[in-house]
């Protein structure tokens, strides 16, 4: 089944129940799947067909599920562009994917036109079927279609399948060069039956996302799933800790990742909100601050971990519900359908060693877009490689350890930075860390901690850790910032620290 059919069979059941919640206006399920079926009319009248790509260049909007589902109609690809990076980056990323359209929102309608592609303009709030949506004057746009006489939930004759690719999302590599990982129709099904185990989510839920849509964790670990349900959908165009809380109050599950929940809880109205309905968090990133989850279950709502990549759609390892509060500090399990292996130098390891996580299932992605020579290094034998390590202890709980590229090389012992971090975040004069390897004429490499916080001295972060981790991997040098680096996501930039040590001589030497 392809997943416009699930708007489609929503539409049918309940036509008037709210399927998508935007800045104070609702569109019910059967103005949704109208809407769908006008912009698949629309991109089918510019000539976008099977294959082809359809770029958003914008906020938060419920205007990019409806391109998601067109898409899937058509059998085209949505590809949502990152609105944090430079024109630049936006645009070699346009000229990787050469999409037939781009469809963009007030705050980037200038930017999309320099795009050099077609573009058609939305405004908001969210439109109403019996409008039509105003065009740029500017800008090339789709012509004007009238809705398909067959109706909305009757598919076309040359209709997406469920093999075809349906997402095209870029993430950036370790060269810092973006890759576009395809994920099919398929990928985005199997992502959503692993939702809604790890939420244990049902049609009757509300739910709440405000992580950029340009990233399948805002994509796929909610909306996409409560969608396969004929759930209601709360959708913010862009994080504000205050009207989190207030929804919060609204909904039964919703997602976030460490620096939005840090900034929910010092929010002034979490204390007292009214979370009585809400049955679950999810938490979307790999070494969770354990204290950050403890701190909101405090108030009676588990906080499941959940673990994956743009490549696996993101869904791979996960917490549940039932066990999310007696596994604090844990990935969680393998999730249906998904298969997972803990490999290292070619071998699966026994639990209790570490291994690189590899996962392989519907899920995962067919391909990097154009990249034949990355997809045959990352995929074998249908295996992602994470570049993840991670251990297994014997109920089959997954702890995370560090990734494969962060493991510092000093004196011929693996040094993995996380652990370090996470005995260091409990230290009351540390706000952030990270902790990475700088070349080291004597030992190869040193573990150097980056601390934003109090003004802490070397001779103190080593008391600190001195009989909570090895001698051996206590770091040989502190440099103290204002704040670390972090992409849209909340995850620390390694390779952006590192660049902020490259020309101190005191984060080097042989001690």
């Amino acid at each position: 089944m392809t997943i416009d059919r699930w708007i489609a069979e929503a539409a049918a059941r309940h036509p008037e129940k709210p399927a998508l919640v935007f800045d104070g206006d609702v569109l019910d399920y059967a103005g949704f799947a109208a809407r769908i079926a006008l912009r698949e009319a629309e991109l089918r009248g510019a000539g976008v067909g099977r294959g082809d790509r359809v770029a958003w260049y914008g906020l938060n909007h419920p205007e990019v599920f409806v391109l998601l589902f067109a898409c899937a109609r058509i059998g085209a690809i949505l590809v949502p562009l990152n609105w944090r990076l430079a024109e630049a980056e936006v645009a070699a990323i346009v000229a990787n994917c050469a999409p037939e359209v781009v469809v963009h929102d007030d705050d980037f309608a200038a930017p999309a036109r320099r795009l050099g592609v077609p573009a058609v303009h939305v405004s908001q709030p969210v439109p109403g079927v019996d409008r039509e949506l105003p065009v740029d004057p500017e800008a090339p746009g789709l012509p004007r279609a009238a809705p398909p006489d067959r109706g909305p939930d009757q598919p076309s004759a040359d209709a997406g399948a469920e093999t075809d690719p349906v997402l095209l999302v870029y993430t950036s590599g370790a060269t810092g060069r973006p890759k576009g990982a395809v994920l099919t129709q398929a990928a985005l099904a199997a992502n959503a039956e692993m939702s809604v185990q790890c939420h244990a989510m049902t049609a009757e839920d509300s739910v709440l996302n405000v992580l950029p849509l340009f990233h399948v964790g805002g994509l796929n670990i909610i909306p996409t799933p409560a969608f396969s349900l004929g759930a209601t959908v709360h959708l913010h165009a862009r994080f504000d800790p205050a009207a989190m809380v207030r929804d919060l109050q609204k909904v039964h599950c919703a997602i976030t990742v460490p620096t939005v929940l840090q900034a929910v809880l010092a929010d002034p109205g979490w204390a007292a909100a009214d979370l009585s309905g809400l049955r679950v968090l999810s938490i979307g990133s790999t070494d969770v601050p354990v204290d950050l989850i403890e701190r909101a279950q405090a108030r009676g709502v588990p906080v499941c971990q959940v673990y994956g990549a743009t490549e696996t759609g993101p869904f791979a390892i996960y917490q549940t519900v039932d066990e999310a509060m007696a596994t604090t500090g844990s990935l969680g399990r393998v999730g249906r359908p998904c298969a997972v292996r803990l490999v290292s130098d070619g071998r699966d390891v026994a639990p209790g060693e570490p291994g690189e996580i590899w996962v392989k299932g519907p899920n995962v992605l067919r391909e990097y877009w154009g990249d034949p020579e990355l997809t045959a290094a990352m995929l074998r034998d249908g295996w992602f490689r994470t570049g993840d390590v991670a251990v297994r202890d014997e109920r089959g709980l997954y702890w995370f350890t560090d990734r494969i590229k962060h493991v510092v090389i000093s004196g011929g012992e693996n040094i993995y930075p996380a652990e370090i971090e996470r005995v260091l975040r409990t230290h009351p004069g540390v706000r952030e860390v990270a902790v990475v390897g700088q070349p080291d004429p004597k030992w190869g490499e040193i573990p150097v901690a980056v601390i934003a916080g109090e003004p802490l001295t070397l001779d103190e972060v080593r008391a600190f850790l001195e009989g909570r981790i090895a001698r051996y991997k206590l770091p040989r040098a502190v440099r103290l910032v204002e704040a670390l680096p972090r992409n849209a996501m909340g995850k620390v930039v390694a390779a952006e620290v590192r660049a902020m040590l490259a020309d101190d001589p005191t984060c080097g030497g042989g001690a």
